[in-house]
């Protein structure tokens, strides 16, 4: 009987190693999620949504552009109050002009994007692979992968992150993005899966705010183009504004 048993086991576990075997590692599903996130370089034209806790809200419409993980500028077009506004960031610096002051500022990677509930981080940089070491963990649902993500650096937009992917595609799913103290701070849905000239991607995160959940921002890609030529001044502090 113990004989049985043990073959039993011995099978049971051949066939789990060989279905592991056949999925991607985490390293993987970390990459494809930066290759379909953020791209090697591109321009693109956003437009942010954020809902507040009294019940309005503010809208943004914005190009961002990157060269690569640390080469990034933002150009704001909506709301009026925001029109002029640029920001950037080069390697772990990061600034935004301010027009009505004519001076760029300092900002950071875990402030608030336009005071809605994307952190600065979450636009002006997406790369898991620089900023995260990468775990796989079962995901609870059998069309979904889940890879669990802890920041290498304080620069990283959150200390850890549970991010899920399609099994068919690897494509995002949502996300959710925690405290040093494991307290959850954020969630995120991705949706409507569109091409942008042969990329296939999210066009649409809602990012919810676990902290004051009447608080959400949505951010919508409406067009992208990806394998740019972008010229190295875009990415100089002393460009800002002109």
């Amino acid at each position: 009987m113990h004989t049985k048993l043990a073959v039993a086991a011995l099978l049971l576990a051949a066939t789990s190693s060989t279905a592991r075997a056949g999925e991607p590692t985490a390293e993987e599903i970390v990459a494809r999620y930066d290759a379909i996130m953020s791209p090697g370089a591109f321009d693109s034209l956003m437009t942010m949504v954020a809902h507040r806790q009294d019940g309005t809200t503010r809208g943004y419409k914005m190009r961002v552009l990157k060269s690569s993980d640390d080469r990034l500028r933002v150009w704001f077009f909506e709301p009026a109050a925001a029109a002029g506004q640029e920001m950037l960031r080069v390697e772990d610096n990061m600034w935004v002009y301010m027009p009505s002051l004519k001076r760029s500022l300092r900002i950071a990677s875990r402030e608030s994007f336009q005071g809605g509930d994307f952190n600065n981080g979450d636009v002006l940089r997406v790369s898991y692979q620089k900023d995260y070491t990468a775990a796989l963990a079962p995901s609870g649902d059998e069309a979904l992968l889940l890879v669990e993500l802890r920041a290498r650096t304080r620069e990283a937009a959150y200390d850890s992150i549970k991010l899920w992917v399609s099994r068919a595609e690897l494509m995002p799913a949502r996300a959710e993005y925690y405290a040093a103290s494991g307290k959850l701070l954020r969630s995120a849905t991705f949706s409507e899966v569109k091409s942008f000239r042969g990329l296939r991607r999210p066009s649409q995160i809602v990012m919810r705010n676990e902290l004051a959940q009447s608080r959400f921002s949505e951010l919508r890609t409406l067009d992208l183009k990806v394998d740019v030529d972008v010229p190295a001044q875009r990415f100089v502090l002393d460009d800002l504004g002109r």
